[in-house]
């Protein structure tokens, strides 16, 4: 893959991430979303410090390895530290302190699996 298309590619995903942010922020389960702008700007920072924090950690040998209940506890945290940044960085994005964060990143988590299960019924 080149480094156009991970580019093309991760603007594409933020797209669909965004829009599942401003869907979360209409809910108000944690965040508020001022509209789809501040969303798409909040999923590309998300995606972007994410992977920063994972690098890191994966630079002093802590692994987040795929599957398993510790896992997930691990990266629904993350998840929530990385929307709370995104919240004091991203003009028009709102968190409600950590538990809003980690409300938002279930909601978040959950409209994810419902959008790919719904997509999944057709493809």
């Amino acid at each position: 893959m080149t480094i156009v298309g991970l580019i093309i590619g991760i603007l594409i995903g933020a797209l669909f991430s965004g829009f599942i942010i401003w869907i979360v922020g209409r809910l108000g389960w944690g965040l508020e979303v001022d509209g789809f702008g501040p969303a798409y700007l909040a999923a590309i920072a998300i995606v972007v410090i994410s992977w920063l924090v994972v690098w890191l950690l994966g630079l002093v040998g802590i692994s987040l390895g795929v599957g398993g209940l510790l896992s997930a506890i691990v990266h629904l945290v993350i998840a929530a530290i990385v929307l709370m940044l995104a919240g004091n960085m991203i003009s028009g994005l709102r968190v409600k302190g950590f538990g809003g964060a980690l409300v938002g990143a279930i909601a978040l988590a959950v409209v994810a699996f419902l959008v790919e299960w719904v997509i999944g019924l057709f493809l």
